[in-house]
């Protein structure tokens, strides 16, 4: 059973303002840089990455990517399968991952070794939410959100079963009483 209305983790307040710290941050650190590309990981960064994009205030450009990181039970394997390329050539660009999660670390890894060999100018991470506790790779984050505790989080783009994608407020679904692990 799906809840209807999440418990609520992180505001929508604070998202906002946090996401505004983040653009403050990446601005600063490309302000001299030609274009920065982001490449959003779909699906569940799109509002990260619209609003974070909205907010820079450097010359930007966006490509999407789509990966497969979890089974249907909602486990992770560990495998990660390429579902969508970008379309745009990253060699000699300023890149930047646009992440919605990163759990145990495995997917963004799997970024990283396939874009490394592109020679972007830099590739650099941002991601709005990390599980410390679940990492199971050394993945560097050059920009962080907010790391939470060990539990199944929806809106603001993330789901659980398609649902609750459009709460402007990162949300904790409960399946009977017990979190749920993403």
């Amino acid at each position: 059973m799906i809840p209807e209305t999440p418990s609520v983790l992180i505001p929508e307040k604070e998202i906002r303002h946090r996401v505004g710290e983040l653009a403050r941050q990446v601005s600063a650190d490309y302000d001299k840089a030609e274009e920065l590309l982001l490449v959003g990981v779909l699906r569940g960064c799109f509002i990260f990455l619209a609003d974070l994009s909205r907010l820079l205030t450097v010359p930007r450009r966006i490509d999407f990517m789509a990966l497969a990181a979890y089974g249907q039970n909602a486990a992770t394997s560990g495998a990660v399968r390429l579902i969508m390329d970008l379309r745009t050539n990253i060699a000699g660009k300023h890149v930047l991952i646009v992440e919605d999660i990163v759990d145990t670390g495995n997917t963004l890894e799997y970024l990283l070794d396939i874009l490394l060999p592109r020679k972007p100018a830099t590739l650099k991470t941002c991601v709005l939410l990390r599980k410390r506790e679940r990492l199971e790779k050394d993945v560097k984050i050059d920009y962080l959100g907010f790391d939470i505790p060990d539990l199944w989080v929806v809106g603001y783009g993330l789901d659980y079963a398609d649902r609750h994608r459009a709460l402007p407020y990162i949300g904790v679904v409960e399946n009977e009483g017990k979190g749920i692990s993403r």
